[in-house]
């Protein structure tokens, strides 16, 4: 079973471990290894320059470290505004992020492809 670990670096809410683990286990192969991180704005904003060069905070940051092993950065208060964007609440949003990152880290990019993944995922989850 996929393994991950969460770490909350900020004051903010965030949904159960459980919802987590079982979104990484639909999506990521037996033997991933995943780190979950969650940050302030300023932290994901220098990863976001670092790694995109892109200067402005983000509100999810996924990255590949290995064939089974990655990491994912999730930034709440860029989440809670991109959440409106979406009419989603923030609760909802937040492993919707998930989800997306998810299948970055499977190795998918954006498209229709992705789209079909994350939809079918969504459903599963009621999300």
């Amino acid at each position: 079973m996929a393994q991950i670990s969460i770490s909350n670096e900020t004051r903010a809410q965030i949904p159960t471990r459980a919802l987590f683990h079982a979104i990484t286990t639909a999506i990521l192969p037996k033997t991933y290894n995943l780190n979950l991180v969650f940050v302030n704005s300023s932290e994901i904003s220098k990863l976001n320059k670092i790694y995109r060069n892109k200067g402005k905070p983000t509100d999810i940051l996924s990255f590949p470290l290995g064939k089974n092993e990655g990491e994912i950065y999730v930034c709440p208060s860029e989440a809670r505004k991109e959440s409106k964007k979406f009419s989603r609440s923030y609760a909802n949003f937040i492993p919707f992020l998930f989800i997306h990152g998810c299948v970055h880290l499977k190795g998918y990019d954006h498209g229709g492809t992705m789209e079909r993944i994350e939809a079918k995922v969504r459903l599963k989850f009621k999300l």
